[in-house]
């Protein structure tokens, strides 16, 4: 059994039952934490396995997960959600949807109220090894997604 992640007749992702239900289950805690919707939703009532992908609002979604994540130092909190969020971007990008990761000046080292501070506060991760990592995971997991 699997799961199909589709936008209008193009399936973009085809995980496995498993899989596709810790993503969605996922996709709900970032939602929650970033307060914007995901897009992406059942495209059947009552099968819970085919999920269609708004892309527009999915577009929202994927960019702001991107900057949250490239804003945050606390290196616990970046180690939870990269591979979920360079996940995100792996769909996204076969979507169509451009996601890049921001800019030197847009993450954490630009200031601003940081509201959660990693006890101790050193070592930060470095802000350009962040955007690299997670761009490096993003195309890993898209060559590992089937379709």
């Amino acid at each position: 059994m699997s799961m199909y992640f589709d936008i209008g007749d193009e399936t973009l992702w085809n995980p496995s039952n498993g899989a596709g239900r810790l993503f969605v289950r996922q996709v709900e805690v970032f939602e929650a934490e970033l307060g914007l919707p995901s897009g992406i939703g059942h495209k059947h009532p009552g099968d819970p396995d085919t999920l269609e992908v708004d892309p527009a609002v999915y577009a929202e979604f994927a960019r702001g997960l991107v900057a949250w994540h490239c804003r945050t130092g606390h290196s616990v909190i970046l180690a939870l959600s990269e591979g979920f969020v360079a996940t995100a971007v792996a769909l996204a990008r076969r979507a169509g949807i451009a996601v890049d990761v921001p800019p030197p000046g847009l993450g954490h080292e630009a200031g601003g109220v940081q509201p959660d501070v990693q006890v101790p506060g050193s070592p930060r991760p470095a802000p350009a090894a962040v955007r690299t990592a997670l761009d490096t995971r993003a195309r890993e997991v898209d060559r590992w997604m089937s379709c």
